[in-house]
């Protein structure tokens, strides 16, 4: 799939709380790239001079009759606080679509379960959106610390089932995404994670008890998002790998969890 440095010029900005703010984007100059669920995009930080790296942000969703993209930005440095100080009409220099994705169903059949928790829900609802167009339904389980954590959760709604934990009980079942009660009464055909560590290697454990194939997307630091600044490598049962390059997204199957 080719790369493509892109001057995309942003179109709206809507900040969803004092820390996330979703912003959609256009490639003036031509079609958006096919991109795929689980991919990402290495955005530039123009308004920083203390920040000089780039910033790998998961693809959120993709609408290619408008051809925009959009990015779910959680605030956490000073290169996501740059990104959230963008306006409509400014400039925002991507290379995408990198990595690899997540696997898509094979049939409109498949019982695909989507786990997220906090900023990790982005890239699961681009994957929803793509199993809609195949005509497949996927189930969402979200979890965040309370109701005021949770994001967007009408675009969920708009293409899969949503269920809710909160930690505080504020909304859904209380507690994490690994004690929900639908884990017990349902089945799935396959699994995809992307969160915490923690959260992930439960759902990995899980899967496991289960038999259901698993794949999380690994959040490990990244400089270059090409493979070759070796920052984001993690040591699986293939050896030493990029996250960047050969992930983000793994089967647990490959991971030493």
């Amino acid at each position: 799939m080719m790369k493509c440095v892109l001057d995309l010029q942003v179109t709206s900005v809507e900040r969803l709380s004092e820390r996330y703010v979703l912003l959609a984007a256009t490639n003036p100059v031509g079609p958006l790239p096919e991109m795929r669920p689980g991919q990402f995009a290495q955005l530039r930080i123009d308004d920083s001079k203390e920040t000089f790296l780039r910033r790998p942000i998961s693809l959120h969703s993709v609408d290619y009759e408008k051809n925009e993209v959009c990015f779910l930005v959680q605030k956490v440095g000073k290169g996501t606080a740059s990104l959230w100080q963008k306006q409509p009409g400014s400039t925002l220099n991507a290379i995408l679509p990198l990595g690899k994705g997540f696997t898509m169903p094979l049939s409109p059949e498949q019982r695909f379960l989507l786990v997220g928790g906090g900023v990790g829900i982005a890239p699961l609802l681009f994957m929803g959106e793509a199993m809609q167009r195949q005509g497949a339904r996927p189930v969402f389980l979200l979890g965040a610390r309370s109701k005021s954590d949770l994001l967007r959760l009408d675009a969920y709604r708009a293409c899969g089932d949503v269920y809710i934990t909160t930690e505080d009980g504020s909304e859904g079942e209380k507690g994490f995404v690994t004690q929900h009660s639908i884990l017990q009464k349902e089945k799935f055909d396959n699994i995809a994670v992307c969160g915490p560590k923690p959260m992930m290697m439960s759902m990995a454990s899980y899967a496991k008890s289960k038999g259901i194939p698993c794949e999380v997307s690994l959040e490990n630091m990244m400089a270059c998002g090409l493979g070759a600044c070796l920052c984001c490598v993690e040591d699986t049962l293939d050896g030493n790998v990029c996250v960047c390059k050969e992930g983000p997204v793994f089967g647990v199957e490959k991971l030493k969890w």
